[in-house]
């Protein structure tokens, strides 16, 4: 039970925002009577003071009745803030970003990726460092290198490049030569699993992995050891991947400021990489490991990989199982591939977008990539208002890119984005939900950036029928936006949309509505849950990449794939990488 007057008001307020009876001005008042009066619970002309305040209206028999529905429910909540609730237990509903007028291919095909590349071994490995995962598995599959020698070289330029880029938590060296030398023997024995055995990787910190720290990326949080395992991990695992590093997030995937400070961009230090997959994006744009795995609520793949140049593929709510991982936002969260090359996502996905049976959200539609897509066949479109309004460098790099898609057969269709109110974001009230022990135990005092505490606070003075009704008026959005991309397979859009979000920014009031077509477009296929991929197409004046960001329709990632390959393949900006060496 509370032992301050300070705490029993902190948990009075909680109690009745989680109850629905609107903002924090109602239980203010409901607390101010109760002292007043001495009491231990409310009454009906306490219940009619406040209402009235509040500016609502009922008879003396609704607040009689509504007295004992209060109370009754004052008592349940501190039984219910006595409950210990795992990290791993969700909500007992599931959100789908399939709204009627979607139709998807239910059809499994074979997975086909592109012709063997002729690679040589070049005298020193650490050149391979910024290889595409696919010409690095030609290397091992050949038998040039072993595994152990490329988690060897991954391993000592990750722990060179970290002086400068602050973007790993944990070295694991035991954990992946135990992991090389295994896939070494599997693949001595002719029992190879396919591109990714043997490849080095690495995890963002808000994924867990059995025996190691999972931070979370904050202080109150430095020494957690989950007894659990991420699905991901698991199955990269199975895969033949090895695991070399937990790298940096955001406190709690916010940002880029964690408990070690900023991570940086590898492309302009005086930068941070942007997002909270700071370190996954600064890592893997360093020439780090050959791929890793990133979280995103609203922006947090996709930002840091066009801060750092990344292949980033944000995929459809749904693809891939969250299990074993923080949760900001059960309705938002995605894990995604960050990767150099349009194709590697496509080998990670194969690995991952799997059913596993405890995210219950994860879909059986199947991935089915082919790389020989005919990208001609594909209905294109590109949000003009955005690419129109680019200035600079970025201007002439947005030019470039849409005429290098006429150049390979793509037609480019404007499209029109639908106007629509901005609303609750969900993230703000589940990441307030999955915060909440924090919150009640007060270790929320020993978060480093006291704005992230004061959110998950705050998230409780939104009245449930007020998120709900948003989530109402979230399916109506995304049924606009269904329909005005119906006629699109994939789309292209001009990065730093906007939209807000949890794990592309810093947390604080609900974003402003967005204004252009480009942040509307932005704020709202994310909240639909749409796939999406950062290509990096030029630089900035400044030296730091600039990209572009190829949208697709839900569980639409391989077209979107397609695309980005064939565009990477022409221009060849993708080989290119950050001299950290000098």
């Amino acid at each position: 039970m509370p032992t301050t007057i300070h705490e029993t008001r902190r948990r009075f307020m909680a109690h009745f925002a989680g109850l629905g009876l609107g903002s924090t001005l109602l239980p203010g008042v409901l607390w101010g009577e109760m002292q007043q009066q001495g009491a231990q619970r409310i009454t009906p002309e306490m219940l009619k003071t406040a209402l009235a305040v509040s500016g609502i209206e009922f008879s003396d028999e609704d607040h009689a009745a509504m007295v004992a529905g209060v109370n009754q429910s004052l008592t349940r909540y501190e039984e219910l803030h006595k409950l210990h609730i795992p990290n791993n237990v969700g909500l007992p509903f599931h959100f789908t970003t399939i709204v009627p007028g979607i139709e998807v291919n239910r059809t499994k095909q074979p997975f086909r990726i592109s012709d063997n590349p002729s690679v040589k071994r070049p005298a020193n490995l650490e050149d391979a460092a910024f290889w595409p995962v696919r010409n690095l598995a030609e290397l091992i599959r050949s038998r040039q290198v072993t595994s152990v020698d490329l988690t060897q070289m991954y391993l000592a330029r990750l722990k060179k490049i970290n002086a400068k880029l602050n973007c790993v938590v944990t070295f694991l060296d035991d954990l992946a030569m135990q992991q090389a030398k295994q896939a070494d023997s599997e693949i001595a024995a002719g029992k190879y699993k396919g591109p990714l055995h043997g490849i080095p990787w690495g995890a963002k910190d808000i994924i867990a992995a059995r025996g190691y720290k999972t931070t979370w990326g904050s202080d109150a949080f430095k020494d957690q050891m989950l007894d659990e395992e991420a699905t991901v991990i698991e199955l990269l695992r199975n895969a033949g991947a090895v695991l070399i590093a937990k790298l940096t997030t955001g406190e709690f995937a916010h940002g880029d400021q964690h408990l070690l400070g900023q991570t940086k961009n590898p492309w302009n230090l005086a930068e941070g990489s942007s997002g909270s997959s700071c370190g996954p994006g600064s890592a893997t744009g360093g020439g780090g490991v050959a791929f890793s795995i990133g979280t995103e609520t609203s922006g947090s793949i996709l930002g840091p990989s066009g801060r750092c140049g990344v292949t980033g593929l944000r995929p459809t709510f749904g693809r891939i199982s969250r299990y074993g991982v923080m949760v900001v936002s059960w309705t938002q969260d995605r894990l995604g591939p960050m990767c150099r090359y349009a194709e590697d996502c496509a080998l990670v996905m194969n690995a991952v977008a799997k059913q596993d049976g405890r995210d219950l959200t994860v879909s059986d539609i199947p991935f089915n990539w082919n790389a020989q897509l005919d990208i001609k066949k594909l209905r294109a479109g590109y949000i003009k208002e955005g690419f129109d309004n680019l200035t600079g460098l970025a201007k002439q790099n947005g030019d470039k890119l849409l005429a290098q898609m006429q150049t390979l057969g793509v037609k480019l269709v404007p499209m029109t984005i639908p106007e629509f109110p901005w609303f609750v974001s969900s993230y703000e009230i589940e990441e307030g939900v999955f915060q909440n022990e924090l919150v009640l135990s007060g270790r929320h005092k020993n978060v480093t950036r006291k704005q992230l505490a004061t959110g998950f606070q705050s998230a409780r003075a939104v009245s449930a029928v007020d998120y709900l009704v948003s989530q109402r008026a979230r399916l109506m959005m995304m049924m606009k936006l269904a329909e005005a991309t119906a006629g699109f397979d994939v789309w292209l859009a001009v990065a730093g949309g906007g939209g807000g979000g949890a794990r592309g920014g810093e947390r604080g009031a609900a974003p402003a509505p967005p204004q252009s077509a480009t942040q509307r477009h932005s704020g709202m296929a994310n909240s639909a849950g749409y796939p999406a991929l950062a290509i990096h197409n030029g630089w900035s004046e400044s030296g730091s990449p600039t990209s572009v960001t190829f949208f697709g329709r839900p569980f639409g990632e391989a077209e979107i794939l397609a695309l980005g390959k064939a565009y990477q393949d022409a221009a060849q900006i993708h080989v290119k990488h950050p001299k950290l060496d000098s």
